[in-house]
């Protein structure tokens, strides 16, 4: 007897195995934020990495987006259960913004315009994982999505990507942001579902 009933195809529906346990497929691209939303003139915008002794890198806007670009296309997924597939960005990759920063920090607290944090390990930043994101789609990056820039960590839950960027603060010890200390989880892998403490 089989143990499998015949026809079984495991998981079906939209996204089939590009969406993480739990999710649903989004065609839109919902809003949310735990705030309002911020808005900084470019003149006044800056980019700032902290190291976790005291040095400080620091980019106006026009120095961030003059730097090499690039356009990656990736999946992104909500902690609140959507997925949106193949969406579009233009921005500068963290690896050309921490070639000069001397840290041996493993840990990064990523800060905000409006006061938002959220805290990753510096390994989820590199290696092609993570940009500054201007542009969505082809367009300047709206304010309600987190324009003028915003963190894009894809790979993990898009709380993750802290929206309206202005810095990372570099640390020997992992210090919990806005949502973590709110409950959710530290390091937020969709596949993982690592949506709260103890999943």
């Amino acid at each position: 007897m089989s143990v499998i009933s015949r026809g079984f195809r495991g998981r079906r529906g939209e996204g089939g195995d590009r969406l993480p346990p739990g999710q649903y497929l989004e065609h839109g691209f919902p809003v949310l934020s735990a705030g309002p939303t911020p808005h900084v003139p470019l003149d006044r915008w800056e980019f700032v990495i902290d190291t976790e002794d005291g040095q400080a890198h620091r980019w106006t806007w026009d120095e961030l987006t003059a730097l090499p670009a690039e356009t990656p296309t990736v999946d992104i997924h909500c902690v609140t259960k959507w997925s949106k597939f193949d969406t579009s960005w233009e921005g500068v990759s963290l690896d050309v913004l921490f070639e000069n920063v001397d840290s041996a920090a493993e840990y990064a607290l990523v800060h905000s315009y409006g006061g938002y944090t959220t805290n990753l390990p510096v390994a989820d930043l590199l290696d092609g994982k993570a940009w500054i994101a201007y542009r969505y789609d082809g367009e300047e990056l709206e304010p309600q999505h987190g324009g003028p820039a915003r963190l894009l960590v894809p790979h993990l839950y898009f709380w993750k990507s802290a929206k309206w960027v202005r810095g990372i603060r570099l640390l020997d010890e992992d210090t919990p942001g806005f949502w973590e200390t709110a409950g959710y989880h530290d390091y937020g892998d969709p596949w993982r579902e690592q949506r709260y403490q103890g999943d």
